[in-house]
């Protein structure tokens, strides 16, 4: 049996931070979002993400979207005109404050759904060995300072812990590394924030393994290392298209019973002129039983041919992807009441290995020492984007690269939370604590079937 995970904390609670902590950032008019059952809610109503990929110059650029005020000022009023309520930001600087932005944000009515990793802090899939060394302090230290810079927001919707990690069905050995930095970014909002955030992973639509990937991220004893929602880039509905026609329709009978909040991370097929015809099908009571809406790819027009704007120095144009949109939007309103979602949560047992999903354990790597002392004492701001990578600087887990000495429980922290991913804000101010201690084919009902385990609900 894997040793438990059990040595977070030796002599001391997870609780407010004695170095670092959470910036108390100004409060703004949107309430928070948390993830209850399998649905998000705000203010006790059902929240639906309705919402676009912001990251102008792609992720080759990596800029700062929200540091741009001139830019974004422009492109708010865009966003305000399509009728969303969310933008996914993929890469930030976490080295500055935000404060501008999340207020100019707060005030449109806007959330902002964030990644946690950037392109010189993130996890190496293509081995074992890289996936070990990737998962260090100093690549820890960054997605924990990006945590402090935004969970003060009160329009800071959610977490990625990762984005499209798995990306094929030779690379799912990456599963227990994504697993670990959800469970290690929970327990560091747990210590540090004053609210709960929800965590989860945005995950590529890979026919051989999603389904697998979605069990295994809501799976297992650990409450900690299970996602507080599962996303997926999908791209299956191309138009002219249909529920039927796109097979989203056996997507939902597949999710029906998940237990997690499910929403698509990227959606918008460009292979023929988009219509958005998918908007009035996912915000149907067809598919909010099982899903809670959607990221439109993308907002700039990039060379991969997606956009809704096209720049021209510093002025954007709309295009016609973006006027159909807006006219899908308008049309589409959320359904009433709470759109047929269950405010229990299942969890289901873990999925088996086979050919097309390459893991075999419910063990995941232990936190690395020093990372350990970031959750208990927090960290200052994250290094930024001009920082030298994090893959080969850090601290590695004491746990082997193929996890057989892997842990399989997170020490209980559910004295301090609020939820599934909170706790209470410290005090105090300083130094970091470096000083380290010690295509879908599954039968209809598959999770509702694995998932009369346990029931639990979130506040």
């Amino acid at each position: 049996m894997a040793r438990l995970y059990s040595t977070l904390l030796t002599g001391a609670c997870l609780c407010a931070g004695v170095f670092g902590e959470i910036i108390k950032r100004q409060q703004g008019s949107l309430p928070p979002v948390t993830s209850e059952g399998n649905a998000f809610w705000a203010g006790g109503e059902r929240f639906y993400i309705r919402g676009v990929a912001y990251q102008p110059g792609g992720a080759a650029d990596a800029a700062d979207p929200l540091l741009d005020m001139s830019s974004l000022t422009r492109d708010i009023q865009r966003f305000v005109e399509l009728g969303i309520n969310t933008i996914r930001v993929y890469t930030i600087d976490n080295s500055q404050p935000h404060d501008e932005a999340m207020q100019m944000l707060d005030d449109a009515g806007i959330y902002l759904a964030l990644d946690a990793n950037t392109p010189e802090f993130s996890l190496n899939r293509e081995s074992l060995t890289t996936l070990h060394q990737s998962y260090n302090d100093v690549y820890l230290k960054s997605v924990f300072g990006t945590i402090n810079n935004f969970a003060g927001y009160s329009n800071l919707l959610l977490f990625f812990s990762g984005n499209e990690v798995i990306n094929a069905r030779n690379n799912t050995h990456a599963a227990p590394y994504i697993k670990a930095v959800t469970r290690d970014m929970k327990q560091y909002i747990s210590a540090q924030a004053s609210r709960p955030i929800p965590v989860g992973y945005s995950s590529a639509d890979v026919a051989e393994n999603i389904e697998s990937q979605a069990l295994f991220f809501a799976c297992g004893e650990d409450e900690w290392a299970r996602s507080d929602f599962f996303a997926f880039n999908d791209y299956s509905w191309c138009d002219p298209s249909s529920l039927q026609q796109s097979g989203w329709d056996q997507k939902v009978e597949t999710y029906r019973d998940y237990g997690l909040p499910l929403f698509l991370s990227e959606f918008g097929c460009i292979t023929n002129t988009r219509q958005w015809g998918e908007i009035e099908a996912l915000y149907s009571e067809e598919m909010t039983v099982a899903y809670s809406g959607g990221l439109a790819y993308e907002y700039t027009l990039e060379a991969n041919g997606y956009g809704l704007v096209e720049q021209s120095g510093n002025g954007i144009t709309p295009n016609a992807d973006f006027r159909r949109l807006k006219a899908a939007y308008t049309a589409t309103p959320n359904p009433s009441g709470d759109g047929g979602a269950s405010r229990s949560r299942t969890v289901p047992e873990c999925p088996p290995r086979t050919r097309e999903w390459d893991v075999d354990t419910e063990n995941l790597p232990e936190i690395p020492a020093r990372a350990r002392n970031y959750i208990r004492n927090g960290v200052s701001n994250g290094p930024g984007l001009e920082a030298e990578s994090s893959q080969w600087r850090g601290q590695p887990s004491s746990t082997k690269p193929d996890l057989s000495d892997g842990v399989t429980e997170s020490e209980d922290v559910s004295s301090n939370n609020n939820g599934s991913s909170s706790g209470s804000s410290g005090s105090g101010s300083g130094g970091d604590g470096e000083s380290g201690a010690a295509g879908l084919s599954i039968s209809t009902g598959l999770f509702g079937v694995a998932a009369a385990v346990v029931v639990f609900f979130s506040m």
